[in-house]
C-alpha cells in the first residue's frame, strides 16, 4: 500500500477522477430530458433511423445516460458505465451524421462524450472510486485466505499452519 501511495502519479488519478465527475454530471440532463417527453425523443431520434421498437430503444438510451453517469460519478461499475455511455453516444453519432452529414456542431459535443467514455474504458476509474475500495477489500480478503491449487500433495493442515 505504502509502494502504491509514494510511486504512483496521483495527478492521474485526480485527472481520471475529474474526467468521471464532468462527463457525468454533464451528461446526465440528457437522459433526464429523454425521460420527460420519451415520446418526442423517439418520435425525433430513434424512429428516422427505422430501428425496431422505438420507445423500447428510447427508455434504453436514456436509462443508459442516467445509470451509466451516475455509475461514472461515484466510481461504481465505472467501466460498465462507460460501455453503456459509449454505446449510446456512438448510436447518437451515428444519427447525427445520418440526418445531418459531418456537421462539427452536433459533433463535437458527441465526440468529447464518446472519448471521455473511451478513456475511462482504457484507464479504469483510477484511486478515487468505489471500484478501487472494492477491489482493495477484495485484495485484502485474498492475501488473508491460504490458496491451495488443485492437484497438490499439500494438505489443508499445512496451509491453515502458514497462516
Amino acid at each position: 500500500m505504502i509502494r502504491l501511495v509514494l510511486t504512483r502519479a496521483i495527478a492521474a488519478d485526480l485527472g481520471l477522477l475529474v474526467l468521471r465527475v464532468f462527463t457525468g454530471a454533464l451528461l446526465i440532463h440528457h437522459g433526464y430530458e429523454k425521460l420527460a417527453n420519451i415520446e418526442n425523443f423517439a418520435d425525433a431520434f430513434v424512429r428516422p433511423l427505422h430501428l425496431p421498437f422505438p420507445i423500447l430503444l428510447s427508455y434504453v438510451a436514456a436509462f443508459s445516460e442516467v445509470i451509466g453517469s451516475w455509475l461514472l460519478i461515484t466510481g461504481l461499475l465505472t467501466r460498465v458505465g462507460a460501455m453503456a455511455i459509449a454505446g449510446t453516444i456512438s448510436v447518437a453519432i451515428y444519427h447525427a451524421i445520418v440526418t445531418a452529414g459531418f456537421n462539427i456542431f452536433l459533433l463535437e459535443l458527441l465526440g468529447l462524450y464518446l472519448g471521455a467514455a473511451a478513456a475511462i474504458l482504457a484507464c479504469g476509474p483510477g484511486l478515487f472510486s468505489i471500484d478501487e475500495l472494492i477491489a482493495r477489500r477484495f485484495d485484502a480478503s485474498s492475501e488473508s485466505t491460504p490458496v491451495v491449487e488443485a492437484g497438490t500433495a499439500a494438505p489443508m493442515a499445512e496451509a491453515i499452519a502458514s497462516r
